[in-house]
């Protein structure tokens, strides 16, 4: 089933939900109503039904070309705090299913750190990253410094951040940025039979991977290694946990319940 909204398309195909940054004329710019519409989306998006994946995409042209400098150019410090966009970021954060974000053309700006908020990014050779902001006299602010550093370290951060550089999809993929580059044409497909892929393991067990690298990376190594640890053995409890192992003896297909 496909439900379109103005500014966000929805297709729910059961096990997976594709999302659709649908605002083309200015390159999937992230406006407040669509940020507050994405943020209402992910808000009913929960892991106790169906669902199993989440694939975060835009069009050909452009997953999100950051936020929209019309919207932002008259507004003063004030009128920025009360808009509260945290909140709004964070509700992609929280996402208890693998979020897969498929990019093709522009990511920059919000529209990188909204990837960041993804799980796995897949993006096509033509992508284009980068956290542009100083040019126009702000800096990131959902993540772009600090999502950024933990995932491709101190310097690449400070070299993108404070250059505003835009880098191509395979200098993207070389500092860690991107899981995978495939050919444009392949993005969305690649990402689908990936969220799919998830969708057939069982989903408690895939629920404690993501949580466990969550919390994990920001705690000392001593705590992290025991989530790890705790997660691990809650799982062995799980039907799941004896479905598996019984078919992997058995040498059958297992089948999983999320029990």
């Amino acid at each position: 089933m496909t439900e379109k909204n103005d500014l966000v398309l929805v297709e729910d195909l059961g096990a997976v939900v594709v999302l659709r940054l649908n605002r083309p004329e200015v390159l999937n710019a992230l406006n407040m109503p669509l940020r507050r519409q994405l943020a209402t989306i992910f808000e009913g998006l929960t892991d106790g039904g169906t669902l199993r994946a989440v694939v975060l995409t835009g069009d050909e042209k452009s997953f999100a070309a950051g936020a929209d400098i019309a919207d932002m150019a008259q507004i003063d410090s004030v009128d920025m705090y009360l808009r509260h966009t945290e909140r709004l970021w964070e509700a992609v954060a929280r996402c208890p299913v693998p979020v897969i974000a498929a990019v093709n053309g522009f990511a920059l700006g919000g529209g990188m750190e909204l990837a960041m908020h993804a799980d796995i990014i897949i993006a096509g050779k033509s992508a284009r990253f980068g956290q542009p902001e100083v040019k126009v006299g702000i800096m990131p602010g959902a993540g772009g410094t600090q999502r950024l550093t933990r995932a491709v370290g101190k310097f690449k951060a400070m070299r993108l951040c404070l250059t505003g550089e835009i880098i191509d999809a395979d200098e993207a993929s070389a500092m860690g940025l991107v899981s995978e580059v495939v050919e444009d044409d392949q993005v969305f497909d690649h990402a689908m039979g990936l969220a799919r892929r998830i969708a057939g393991l069982p989903p408690i067990a895939v629920n404690q991977v993501k949580e466990v690298i969550l919390h994990g990376q920001d705690a000392s190594l001593s705590a992290a290694l025991a989530l790890e640890r705790k997660a691990l053995q809650i799982l062995f409890s799980t039907q799941d946990k004896f479905e598996g192992m019984a078919a992997f003896t058995e040498k059958r297909r297992p089948s999983y319940t999320g029990r």
